[in-house]
């Protein structure tokens, strides 16, 4: 029993630890792998870098971007941080 109550503490913050910290950024994580998953031609974005663009062509692993000025820059699906907005094409 006393070994218990001394490990109790450990526990406890073990506990805060992944209720305040892992979980949240698990959820974070997991809506960002969603979002790249989902994106399609179109799309407004912002990469990780903070390049605006706008999705001219994807595949498994690769989005091509035109930028504002019409060049088009082909970056890692993983790079892409946010979509702005949807273009209904």
């Amino acid at each position: 029993m006393a070994t218990l109550m001394n490990l109790l503490p450990l526990l406890i913050m073990f506990a805060i630890f992944y209720f305040l910290l892992i979980r949240p950024q698990q959820k974070r994580q997991r809506a960002v792998q969603q979002m790249q998953a989902n994106l399609k031609k179109g799309d407004k974005i912002i990469t990780i870098g903070g390049l605006h663009g706008i999705i001219d062509s994807i595949d498994e692993n690769k989005v091509v971007i035109r930028a504002g000025d019409g060049s088009r820059l082909t970056y890692d699906r993983s790079a892409i941080r946010e979509v702005v907005a949807e273009n209904n094409q």
